[in-house]
């Protein structure tokens, strides 16, 4: 219940547009700063076991945001946080293909949806528990969720590596790994291209950190803020369930993500935050679609490494996003900017596509 609306609480505390974007840098670089090197200790170690902790660093920041409701608070929570998912990226995901292989879409695309409608749930009980109890409701119903995700994903099975893999990482050691995974994310230039676009994609979504803030500046009051996030979640678990199914042109739906974005933005009126909704839809679709790709590119025992490069692009990219969201400038137009890149990613997708042809 807490995402829809920390941003929002941020601003309430005091903070500036600016100072927010400060923070989202915070949680930014730390995450890439500990993204590869925590990659390849779930290889060497124990992809089960690192996600647990990943997740229990994340509630222990969102509870420093409670205990210390101003900017070093937050920014201590953001290092926590970004902690936190840098162990958990790539993980899981490496996890779930080591049981499920050439499922791995269908499967992902349905754990999304069921994910991404529980998200929904969640923001749409935000806003009356808001009222009822403000922020600290709010946070302690998050933290107690992401501790139990933490709990829960202990009794997954822990990775299964083929014969070939084993000996390697039985005889392997934590460089050994992590340079194997750094070979095998740049052995040609489909798979660098693979990694480029599994990656930038993904980093768009740093702009759901400021969409409670696009909505309010198109009118919105701030109970109702979570309302209009949860038709985001709507579009983005159609995505996800449609990329478990279906195979559309990577590089078309992510142009068409990037005209709705820009059309959506500059709408002067709480429509327009339809067609952002549709594009983070598409976008969710395309991620899961690329990361199916980039999985089935990896052959090498650095399966978590590769992906935890992958998310290092991503969370490098975050970063170049909330140092743009930094200036001095409306949000619309800010966000509507931000479609030339996403129409960047297109065309490397497009590439990517005539090399593989």
């Amino acid at each position: 219940m807490l995402y829809p609306v920390y941003a929002l609480l941020f601003a309430d505390a005091g903070l500036s547009t600016s100072q927010i974007s400060v923070l989202f840098a915070i949680w930014s670089v730390v995450s890439f700063a500990f993204e590869v090197p925590s990659g390849a200790l779930a290889d060497a170690w124990s992809r089960r076991g690192l996600y647990a902790i990943g997740e229990l660093l994340t509630a222990a920041g969102y509870a420093l945001w409670l205990i210390w409701p101003a900017f070093p608070g937050f920014a201590l929570g953001f290092v926590l946080w970004g902690l936190g998912g840098a162990l958990a990226s790539g993980t899981l995901e490496a996890l779930v293909y080591d049981q499920v292989g050439d499922d791995y879409a269908k499967v992902m695309g349905r754990a999304g949806t069921v994910g991404i409608l529980a998200t929904l749930a969640a923001t749409l009980l935000a806003a009356p528990a808001l009222t009822l109890g403000g922020y600290r409701l709010v946070g302690i119903a998050s933290i107690a969720v992401v501790t139990l995700g933490g709990l829960l994903a202990l009794r997954l099975p822990d990775s299964v590596r083929t014969p070939g893999e084993a000996d390697d990482s039985d005889g392997g050691s934590y460089r050994q790994l992590l340079r194997s995974g750094l070979r095998d994310a740049v052995k040609d230039r489909r798979t660098i291209l693979t990694v480029a676009v599994a990656a930038m994609l993904p980093g768009f979504t740093a702009l759901d950190e400021y969409l409670p803030l696009l909505a309010r500046d198109k009118g919105a009051p701030t109970v109702a803020v979570p309302l209009l996030y949860a038709l985001v979640a709507l579009a983005m678990a159609a995505g996800s369930a449609l990329a478990g199914r279906y195979v559309a042109s990577l590089p078309l739906v992510v142009a068409a993500a990037a005209a709705l974005l820009a059309a959506g933005a500059l709408v002067p009126h709480l429509i327009g935050m339809v067609p952002v909704a549709a594009t983070f839809g598409l976008l969710q679709y395309a991620m899961i679609r690329a990361e199916t790709s980039l999985q089935e590119s990896i052959t090498g025992p650095a399966r978590t490494t590769v992906l935890s490069i992958s998310g290092f692009g991503a969370e490098v990219f975050a970063v170049v996003l909330y140092a743009g969201f930094g200036l001095p400038v409306p949000l619309p137009p800010l966000f509507a900017l931000a479609a030339l890149p996403l129409l960047l990613t297109a065309v490397l997708a497009a590439r990517n596509f005539v090399r593989a042809g």
